[in-house]
């Protein structure tokens, strides 16, 4: 009975220590690490190790504010923060472009023409300029020709009207823009205006220069390119004589300075950040522009134009970059481009068989709502002639890229030659006034 005794006085001893034990760890955790039969100890008999890891876990992560380190992904608060400023930040940019004459010569057509399909294909005339073309937002070009399609017997030289085709080859080039104020808009007549501003929308082009009504001469013509609005207008010399419609002298925009220079102001308060002013003006075949178009055109830049996009002459003229300032005072630029020559014609030599794309970087600041003309390029192009069969077949050619690759086998080395030495007459020329 003694011996029961002091065994169950031992195993109650042993239960009091074990209870005194639990109670330490639960209540005293530092002091009971230090005990021999602790998690810490090693000892894996003990299931105490991953309780304890367990219990611990929440305090022992440290969070993504403390640690970023911890995380490879920015919190919400971060991506939500403004990123510092720059100038990719405070400014908008488009990117203009422009080319002069599109005309359509008799020599043009039968080499366009599938008689398999008894259709028209004009594509390859622009297939070597179609990447520098689709580089621009605003991408522009002067119609020269009525395109009222087969309504009228498809004629050049004096009195022009081309196949509808010759819109899908433009709108397929990446032209989105086409004025007409020039001399041939009413080469077929009111009803031949008429019939090429249909096919015009049609084919989904804007378009300034000849109009249907009154109100759609007085619509502002404004063109959003990556935040950035462009005004339009379009004015022509005359019409070769041909009488506008009576009653109807809305349908082609003639100079007249006061109106014009109303209109640049309507568009400006319409909302146009900058206004471009296609001119179908100065003498043929005159390589300097004449004071009347240097007159007028820097009226227009001074009254509050942004870009003249000269026409007309067919052969290039120079451009020149003026200082003016805005309605609210601050200095800004103004470009003038005399005459762009001829993109695609039959004309040839004495340069008329050359022409020029420009391209405009156009800059808004977000800030106070200022354009600024950041880099202005003239490529020279070429129309290149040949003759694989009875007919002749065109390509414009971007001078300076070709002269570089070399890689054509139509062209020779005399060629090549005749593109060098024209590149550097026609590259003093462009920035004779620059």
């Amino acid at each position: 009975m003694r011996r029961r005794t002091k065994i169950h006085l031992a195993v109650n001893l042993l239960l009091l220590l074990l209870a005194a034990a639990g109670l330490l760890i639960i209540f005293f955790p530092p002091l009971a690490s230090s005990l021999p039969f602790t998690a810490n100890s090693g000892d894996s008999t003990i299931p105490m190790a991953s309780e304890s890891s367990a219990s611990a876990q929440p305090t022992a992560a440290p969070s993504a504010t403390t640690s970023p380190v911890l995380s490879s992904e920015p919190t919400t608060t971060q991506e939500a923060t403004a990123p510092p400023s720059s100038p990719s930040n405070s400014y908008q940019e488009a990117l203009w472009v422009a080319v002069g004459d599109i005309m359509m010569h008799s020599p043009e057509l039968p080499g366009a023409y599938n008689k398999k399909t008894k259709s028209y294909n004009f594509d390859p005339f622009f297939q070597d300029v179609e990447p520098i073309l689709k580089e621009g937002d605003w991408v522009l070009a002067n119609l020269e020709t009525p395109v009222a399609g087969s309504a009228f017997a498809y004629t050049g030289y004096p009195t022009f009207n081309a196949p509808v085709a010759l819109l899908d080859a433009l709108q397929n080039a990446g032209f989105n823009i086409l004025t007409n104020a020039n001399n041939h808009v009413l080469d077929k007549g009111e009803k031949g205006l008429l019939l090429t501003l249909k096919h015009m929308k049609e084919k989904g082009f804007i378009t300034k220069g000849s109009a249907a009504t009154k109100k759609e001469a007085d619509t502002n013509i404004i063109v959003e390119k990556n935040g950035i609005h462009m005004g339009l207008l379009a004015y022509t010399y005359g019409t070769n004589g041909i009488a506008i419609p009576k009653g109807k002298p809305y349908m082609v925009p003639l100079i007249d300075e006061q109106k014009m220079i109303g209109d640049i102001k309507k568009l400006k308060k319409a909302g146009a950040d900058f206004v471009t002013v296609a001119l179908h003006f100065g003498t043929e075949y005159q390589t300097k522009p004449n004071e009347e178009q240097k007159t007028l055109a820097r009226k227009l830049i001074a009254e509050g134009a942004d870009i003249i996009a000269g026409s007309h002459t067919h052969v290039l003229q120079p451009y020149e970059v003026l200082e003016a300032t805005d309605d609210n005072g601050r200095e800004r630029q103004g470009l003038i481009i005399y005459s762009m020559g001829n993109f695609i014609s039959n004309q040839r030599g004495d340069t008329k068989d050359y022409g020029v794309i420009y391209q405009v970087l156009v800059r808004k600041n977000n800030g106070d709502g200022s354009i600024q003309l950041a880099d202005i390029e003239a490529i020279p192009t070429w129309v290149y002639r040949y003759k694989p069969d009875q007919n002749y077949r065109y390509r414009i050619l971007p001078v300076e890229q070709t002269l570089a690759e070399q890689s054509s086998k139509l062209l020779t080395p005399d060629l090549y030659a005749s593109l060098k030495k024209n590149l550097s007459l026609l590259r003093t020329r462009l920035e004779s006034m620059s």
